[in-house]
């Protein structure tokens, strides 16, 4: 990996960096973008004639890239705030009949599972939990035997991370898909992607769901306060918004006219309002330093490499239980030391201290690394070095 491209990200100049899946730090020529797509709106003046041409490129470029990444058409792209927005705002707006059912699983982000508990009792719809946290040596086949459990012919919707935020599991899912498909044609895949995009090649898997969410500001290196939401055609018919603004509409319409297909037949109908123009530069500036450091292939050969390389150090030392067996497909890499005399805690601090951070993610409670494809093999070896210290 280019050492050009961790030079140009001022964050990481005097730290070891292994948060991505919290935030990815953002390179100084994506900030830069952000300021000159400011400066250009207020040259254009932000309210006028000749802005509006300018703002429509910016999306359209975006949309473009967004497209490119997802593996969809424009069409099914609405641009949001974050993961939370892009996924709930669409979410609350299905129609369920009696006897239907909302299935989550039980490694799903607060915020989309407290939304989903408010959507069910609100709509006095039963909610249902897949444990993923209680199958044993999760894998493809122990994912797939145990999810066949839980659905039914009354699921409705399912929701997943496609890389499950605290164990780092890679969900297969088109095998996923096929899955609820068995059953009946009438149910829904609602897909959190906050540890997918920017992460993992999502190209040929985001098509096998009807809603795919993901963030700017993760493993993308791009600014906060900027995600997208894949809405499949069908999920189009069958989801109405939850909140209606300007940016939904065909066309801006008085109180008093008629209020029939007065939405965006595409994905726009889920977007509402002004939202910040410059954000879209910086994301598409990021997009191209990561893709421009090295391939796909690449990318993921690095992190696989080093993720499998720290999880065997690990296991070498005492007390550490791995959360997940080798070999790891993806850069997260959690897991837990056993008979701590003080709090997991004070073990992020005292690396951190060190200008080494991790997280610790609370549920289950246990360590979380992030490897990206700008982490080196003797930041990893760096790591292992101060654990084993403190642990020994």
């Amino acid at each position: 990996m280019s050492k050009h491209l961790k030079l140009s990200i001022p964050s990481l100049e005097n730290k070891i960096y292994f948060n991505y899946g919290g935030q990815g730090p953002l390179p100084k020529t994506s900030l830069d973008a952000m300021v000159e797509s400011w400066n250009k709106i207020q040259e254009l003046g932000p309210f006028t004639e000749n802005v509006w041409p300018y703002i429509s490129r910016e999306i359209i470029s975006t949309k473009q890239k967004l497209s490119d990444i997802l593996g969809v058409s424009i069409s099914n792209i609405a641009l949001s705030e974050n993961i939370t927005s892009g996924m709930v705002l669409p979410m609350w707006g299905m129609r369920f009949d009696d006897n239907d059912e909302l299935l989550i699983s039980d490694c799903e982000h607060p915020g989309i599972v407290a939304a989903a508990r408010e959507f069910c009792r609100r709509n006095n719809i039963e909610l249902k939990i897949f444990p993923i946290q209680k199958i044993r040596n999760l894998n493809d086949k122990t994912f797939l035997d145990s999810i066949r459990e839980y659905i039914t012919i009354n699921t409705k919707a399912f929701i997943i991370s496609h890389v499950l935020w605290n164990f780092g599991f890679k969900i297969p899912l088109k095998k996923l898909y096929e899955e609820l498909k068995r059953l009946k044609n009438d149910n829904y895949l609602l897909i959190d992607g906050a540890q997918s995009f920017g992460h993992i090649g999502i190209a040929d898997e985001v098509k096998y769901s009807d809603l795919y969410a993901v963030t700017s500001h993760k493993w993308a290196c791009g600014p906060e306060g900027l995600g997208a939401v894949y809405v499949s055609d069908r999920f189009l018919d069958f989801s109405d918004p939850t909140i209606i603004g300007w940016k939904s509409l065909k066309k801006e319409q008085g109180i008093y006219e008629p209020h029939q297909n007065i939405l965006h037949k595409d994905a726009r109908k889920f977007e509402i309002a002004t939202s910040c123009t410059p954000l879209l530069a910086g994301l598409r500036e990021s997009i191209n330093l990561l893709e421009k450091d090295c391939s796909e292939e690449k990318k993921n050969a690095h992190i696989c490499k080093l993720s499998n390389y720290l999880s065997e150090q690990l296991k070498q030392l005492k007390n550490i239980d791995l959360v997940l067996k080798n070999p790891l497909k993806n850069g997260i890499v959690s897991f837990d030391i056993q008979d701590l005399t003080y709090k997991k805690q004070e073990i992020v601090k005292e690396l951190s201290k060190k200008r080494i951070f991790i997280r610790i993610v609370e549920d289950p409670d246990w360590f979380r690394v992030c490897i990206h494809q700008m982490t080196t093999l003797e930041e990893v070896d760096l790591l292992i070095k101060e654990i084993q210290e403190l642990i020994m």
